[in-house]
């Protein structure tokens, strides 16, 4: 019998913070070991578990698992959240590579200097609202269900419910002008899974702040 799934990052959101949701949407306890100094990545390197040299790592039915993308797709493909057919499939791929592209703004808020950061603000928030919540949307529109794709929960609904959350941290009302999306934040929310998740003293992660930048830079870059 294999253990629970082992994350190592950062005790902070970042790339592992999608992982996070996913597991725990599919109901699957995992642990965490948490990246503090240069010299326990070094170790992680050197002992070969980082095969491009870059966390999140997860260790999962005896792999050791880079590359967050692949890691995602591998969750989503053994607990049944990855669509029922290849179309279907394709489709999440699809809407969750645009999320992807939003998730990095947001992400990324906290990194910029300074002098950059009300131009950053400005222009995330102006893709969110005008660029990427539009089309999930009109998705939710066409399709007229509960879920992005299908007729199920599946790894696009619960990304684009953690990227909301975010959004919302930036600017609490920007949902105002998509109804269909408030909906949606409101039906995933209430899943049991996820609704225990985003209860305090769970494993979600509070957003980054500037303090954490340091240790990042510290661990990484040093």
């Amino acid at each position: 019998m294999l253990g629970k799934p082992r994350l190592t990052y950062l005790n902070g959101r970042g790339r592992m913070e999608p992982i996070r949701w996913l597991l725990a949407a599919a109901g699957v306890e995992f642990e965490e070991v948490y990246l503090e100094t240069k010299e326990q990545y070094d170790k992680l390197i050197k002992d070969g578990f980082l095969l491009f040299q870059q966390v999140p790592l997860v260790e999962i039915d005896g792999m050791k698992m880079v590359q967050t993308r692949a890691i995602l797709s591998y969750i989503a493909g053994k607990y049944n959240l990855y669509g029922k057919d290849l179309k279907e499939r394709a489709l999440i791929d699809m809407y969750v590579e645009g999320m992807f592209d939003l998730n990095e703004l947001l992400m990324y808020y906290v990194f910029q200097p300074a002098d950059k950061k009300e131009q950053h603000f400005t222009n995330m928030m102006d893709k969110a609202t005008n660029r990427y919540f539009p089309v999930f949307e009109k998705v939710l529109k066409e399709h007229g269900k509960d879920f992005l794709v299908g007729n199920q929960l599946s790894r696009a609904d619960v990304q684009l419910l953690e990227i909301i959350l975010m959004a919302e941290e930036f600017k609490p009302d920007i949902l105002a002008k998509f109804p269909l999306l408030q909906s949606f934040k409101a039906t995933i929310s209430n899943i049991p899974t996820i609704k225990k998740f985003l209860q305090p003293g769970s494993q979600r992660k509070p957003p980054t702040r500037e303090e954490d930048v340091s240790k990042v830079m510290k661990i990484f870059h040093s």
